[in-house]
């Protein structure tokens, strides 16, 4: 089944992409959320128009993604964790504290685009990757100390 998505869906693709998907998953969930549209030869059109219309600002949106990229590269948070004696963490470090301390050193970032490879439960250097934009991504280094 095709469908035309009208929002970025996690490991599936971004607006404006048409993917395939199983036609469950397509039928029950994505269609009635509101998250995509069955791709017809109308919808494809439209969505041609849409991009043609749109492409100045998408244009914008991906200089401001590199900008932020640029400016965030170089950057090294220090995140604080309740730890045991061992160096264990009390549950994880996940992409709330990570947007947290970057909130901290002054950079605005929605927690929903950071990645991280593996659950952070341990004090130590990790990298995280940011996905700023469906064409930049950046990723940076953070360490995990104990507070």
């Amino acid at each position: 089944m095709e469908i035309i998505l009208k929002e970025d869906v996690v490991n599936l693709g971004y607006k404006g992409d048409i993917v395939k998907v199983k036609s469950g998953y397509g039928r029950n969930y994505l269609i009635p959320t509101q998250k995509a549209v069955l791709a017809t030869e109308s919808a494809k059109k439209m969505l041609a128009e849409d991009n043609r219309q749109q492409a100045h600002k998408l244009e914008r949106i991906k200089n401001e993604a590199l900008e932020l990229a640029e400016k965030l590269k170089d950057i090294a948070l220090t995140v604080g964790a309740k730890t045991s004696t061992t160096g264990k963490i009390f549950g994880a470090v996940g992409p709330i504290q990570i947007a947290e301390a970057l909130e901290k050193a002054g950079h605005t970032v929605d927690r929903r685009v950071i990645v991280l490879k593996e659950p952070v439960k341990e004090i130590g250097q990790y990298k995280a990757t940011l996905k700023l934009h469906k064409e930049v991504s950046v990723e940076i280094a953070f360490e995990v100390v104990s507070e």
